[in-house]
């Protein structure tokens, strides 16, 4: 039963998420924090900070190691943890890869059609808003406990804004600063 809802959860994820990976996290926080109640606000901040320092898009990063987590929450045994990650990211991946077969058929065709350039312009804000979400959704008063945490998401926003410093840096940077600081 938990492998069907982590599959329904994590495909209707997939197949509502426009925009990629951070557009995918408020979605993925909604279902498994408020919806379903699998981890809380701390867990979910930690798989992000997690799926964002691994290598691969954090928002299958993300339905990975929440897949695992799930079930070893349950108590279920190391390869039944691994099948509950196999099958929250084949479920995320599995609508993007259908839709995207889909429009690599049609592209050609109607790239410069006027209905689908609406489409297109319609969905840019709406990404953007999804990204925003995810930003403000980690913005929780577990994430800033003091001075020094406010301290450290402003030289970040900082550092990659004007500095346009690379995000492995920020990552770096931000690591150090943390075993300085904490």
């Amino acid at each position: 039963m938990i492998y069907w809802e982590l599959f329904m959860t994590f495909f209707v994820i997939g197949m509502f998420t426009i925009g990629g990976g951070y557009a995918m996290l408020s979605l993925i926080q909604n279902q498994v924090v408020t919806v379903h109640g699998w981890i809380d606000e701390g867990t979910f901040t930690d798989i992000v900070a997690i799926s964002q320092m691994t290598p691969g898009p954090i928002g299958i990063n993300s339905a990975t190691y929440l897949g695992y987590d799930v079930l070893a929450n349950t108590g279920a045994s190391e390869f039944m943890c691994v099948l509950g990650s196999f099958t929250a990211t084949f479920a995320v991946v599995l609508p993007s890869f259908i839709i995207v077969l889909a429009i690599c058929k049609a592209y050609d065709k109607l790239k410069d059609h006027y209905l689908f350039q609406g489409v297109m312009n319609g969905l840019r804000p709406v990404v953007l808003g999804l990204v925003g979400t995810a930003a403000l959704g980690l913005a929780t008063p577990e994430n800033f406990i003091d001075w020094k945490s406010y301290a450290l998401c402003l030289a970040a926003f900082a550092g990659l804004f004007f500095k346009k410093i690379g995000p492995f840096s920020a990552i770096g940077l931000g690591a150090l600063a943390g075993l300085i600081l904490y």
